[in-house]
């Protein structure tokens, strides 16, 4: 497929159409989450389960993407092998997770999302998130800034969004938010790190993408991830934490970067709402010794 640059002002022009993409897409999707019959899944090859709202969710968002911008390619979790190999030669394209957070669908908890990105260069410069339940869309990303628009509301109505400064001192100290699912030594050892200088720290634990919206969104300041994810699972939310103003960065403290090697796995990372702090960086040093 040929991959041509996407001018910003026809991506901006374009945006009341990736709303209502999300809002459709979400309404799929909980026609298979209210449904009275039971939810069948399979389990991929690398045992994480698939639904027949995963396929359904891929298939139309792939759709309505092509016809809205024809020359742009679309990579979703849900993508053909080939496909997957095709995008290694791709510079602009639509990287998409159709449902983020299956396993949280499947055990109804509601905190799953759509999630979809633009990525540029190996940078993503534009990112959507919807949840489905509370019909809730965030976007962002460099230059754009980060805006929640509730169920209801279009853009007009959509409300800017500001991570906040980090404030140590004991009426706010730190909030972590992590995955649900998942903890492991790494995160055990950067809670006592924090918790043995003193530091009060509270965890809130969610699904899916939504931690990143919600550092965003100012409810956090830090999310430290450990555990195995994939590009598709941290794009839309890289773009719309830097659009708010804050980092999501691996390891070697560089912004996470995209489709440059032949996995698709994604490095341990920290998304940060004050990536300019001195004590992250000090944090940092101090667990890597």
């Amino acid at each position: 497929m040929p991959n041509y640059p996407i001018p910003e002002a026809h991506i901006a022009d374009a945006l009341p159409q990736l709303l209502a993409l999300l809002r459709d897409a979400s309404a799929l999707i909980l026609t298979h989450y209210y449904s009275s019959s039971p939810i069948d899944s399979a389990k991929k090859t690398d045992s994480t389960p698939l639904t027949a709202a995963d396929i359904a969710s891929h298939e139309f968002i792939k759709l309505r993407l092509r016809e809205l911008f024809p020359n742009l390619p679309v990579l979703s979790e849900e993508s053909s092998a080939a496909t997957k190999q095709e995008r290694l030669w791709w510079s602009d394209y639509w990287l998409v997770d159709p449902l983020d957070g299956t396993r949280e669908f499947l055990d109804r908890t509601d905190e799953f999302t759509i999630n979809i990105a633009l990525i540029r260069d190996h940078q993503p410069i534009l990112g959507l998130i919807a949840q489905p339940v509370t019909g809730t869309i965030w976007f962002g990303g460099k230059g754009w800034g980060a805006y929640r628009i509730p169920q209801g509301a279009d853009l007009t109505t959509a409300i800017a969004l500001e991570a906040r400064a980090l404030n140590l001192d004991a009426t706010q100290g730190i909030t972590v938010l992590a995955s649900a699912r998942h903890r492991n030594e790494h995160l055990d050892r950067l809670l006592s790190y924090l918790e043995d200088r003193g530091i009060a720290v509270t965890r809130h634990d969610s699904g899916s993408a939504l931690k990143f919206p919600r550092l965003a969104e100012g409810l956090g300041d830090i999310y430290p991830r450990y555990s195995p994810c994939c590009e598709w699972d941290t794009g839309a939310g890289q773009a719309i934490v830097e659009g708010a103003g804050g980092a999501v960065l691996g390891m070697d403290a560089q912004p996470l970067s995209y489709n440059r090697h032949t996995s698709l796995m994604s490095p341990h990372f920290w998304a940060l709402a004050d990536s300019k702090s001195d004590f992250w960086r000090s944090c940092r040093l101090q667990l890597e010794r």
